[in-house]
């Protein structure tokens, strides 16, 4: 059966990268006694993979892993054994199954995702820059210069750009997210202090991943649905 769990990451675990946030779940998913399955060979490992890994300093409400268990468990009974083990900063939301028709792994089905923007203390700008987020959202091209290791190149973010709102002093936003088109809010961010012609202090900003979304859209256009929504609830 495979399973996709949604949890949040909060508090002082935006500083624990993706490597130790896996090492971690290996653990707890042992302590609540969630009769997951192994790979098979001579090294067997424990089968579960993360959608859109999140970075280092950024908080998130929708992150989600999927793994495949041996053994029937209700989605309640399982959410409640997981959050029993839970360090603080981690929670867990949804424990859901995976119809067959829909069981790609998260990670390839990645298409966008929600991101709020915040300033911290003493950071926020000059007065009336939030009335200049529909502007810049408005403009037909959004040209930045992406580096690489090996190079730089010039790119228009602007169509990967599907929302871009702010209320009162945070910034909502809808980025293309994925394997094909990956754009993160701080490179937004980057290019709104461009169109305000300033520059943002170090560590100014407070970014939190709201949700992650799949494409499964058609012909007639983009029509994205949470990782979440995908998945049923077991035993209700």
């Amino acid at each position: 059966m495979k399973i996709r769990i949604k949890f949040s990451k909060q508090g002082v675990m935006k500083f624990i990268g993706h490597l130790d946030v896996m090492r971690y779940f290996q653990k707890a998913i042992r302590r609540a006694d969630i009769d997951i399955a192994f790979s098979e060979g001579f090294s067997p490992h424990m089968i579960m993979s993360f959608a859109a890994p999140l970075g280092v300093g950024l908080t998130s409400d929708g992150e989600y892993m999927d793994i495949e268990v041996r053994g029937e468990l209700t989605s309640k009974e399982a959410v409640k054994r997981l959050n029993r083990v839970m360090v603080d900063g981690m929670h867990i939301h949804s424990y859901r199954q995976i119809p067959e028709q829909k069981t790609s792994k998260a990670m390839s089905l990645v298409a966008a995702a929600d991101y709020t923007v915040r300033f911290r203390d003493q950071s926020v700008p000059a007065a009336g820059w939030s009335k200049k987020v529909n502007d810049f959202f408005a403009q037909e091209s959004i040209i930045i210069l992406k580096k690489t290791k090996k190079s730089e190149q010039e790119v228009d973010i602007r169509p990967m750009i599907y929302r871009m709102s702010v209320k009162g002093e945070v910034i909502s936003m809808q980025l293309a997210t994925g394997s094909v088109n990956n754009l993160k809010p701080e490179l937004v961010m980057e290019a709104f202090a461009g169109f305000l012609g300033t520059k943002w202090k170090p560590f100014a900003l407070e970014v939190n991943r709201v949700e992650i979304y799949a494409d499964i859209g058609t012909d007639m256009g983009r029509k994205l649905i949470s990782l979440e929504d995908l998945g049923e609830e077991i035993g209700t």
